[in-house]
């Protein structure tokens, strides 16, 4: 369902409270289910491994109305959508809360950013809240930058959404573009900076020594 994919981007799940919300468990998955439009329709909501998901069902013919994920204008499918998008956002602002970004491991980074240089990104264009930049509070230099670009701009043909983060390598660039997972660099300076696709290919204690190497750039003064 594609309102589930928007509405729950950089949301992460608090399982303990799905029960007390009115979700029933039964062999490990999560289910909540909702009537709307005068009864005609029944959205059914799954949650499976922390996975969202969601169909909504034409009562009259008992069967999945698929055209809920078309990009279709029109009154009655409007109205669908909207009755669709104000429960999933009533069970998103009731048992989710809100991530700075959509991987797990950019998040555990960014968070452990927080704590030992007491750095929070900043989203410097408010129509681009993927890109989250980490700035040096010595020097005003930006060490690390997380964003959200198709998979194609640095490797494959892939046109996914995928998560990166660039970081500011120096003399050392050429030296870590030969290890899996790190690639030349997407948006910045590609002599100084690399890009690493933050999906857990490299470990995040392997990651956090070269953000201390950007950091450590980062303080450099010309």
């Amino acid at each position: 369902m594609r309102l589930i994919n928007e509405i729950f981007k950089k949301y992460t799940l608090k399982e303990e409270t799905l029960i007390k919300y009115g979700f029933i468990l039964n062999n490990n998955i999560y289910s909540y289910n909702k009537s709307i439009h005068n009864n005609s329709f029944e959205l059914q909501i799954t949650i499976t491994n922390k996975i969202i998901e969601g169909k909504l069902i034409d009562k009259d013919f008992n069967d999945e109305y698929d055209q809920i994920n078309i990009m279709k204008e029109g009154t009655f499918i409007q109205e669908l959508k909207k009755e669709c998008e104000q429960i999933l956002i009533d069970i998103r602002n009731n048992c989710y809360y809100k991530e700075d970004f959509i991987y797990p491991q950019s998040n555990r980074l960014s968070n452990i950013i927080k704590e030992k240089y007491n750095v929070y990104p900043e989203y410097l264009w408010n129509t681009d809240p993927g890109f989250g930049v980490f700035r040096n509070p010595n020097t005003n230099k930006w060490f690390g930058i997380i964003m959200n670009i198709p998979k194609n701009k640095i490797i494959g043909k892939e046109s996914k959404e995928i998560e990166v983060l660039d970081i500011m390598l120096s003399d050392k660039t050429s030296e870590y573009l030969n290890k899996k997972g790190i690639y030349i660099a997407y948006h910045m300076n590609k002599k100084n900076w690399v890009s690493i696709i933050l999906d857990d290919t490299l470990a995040d204690n392997e990651i956090l020594s070269l953000i201390d190497i950007s950091y450590n750039n980062s303080n450099k003064k010309k």
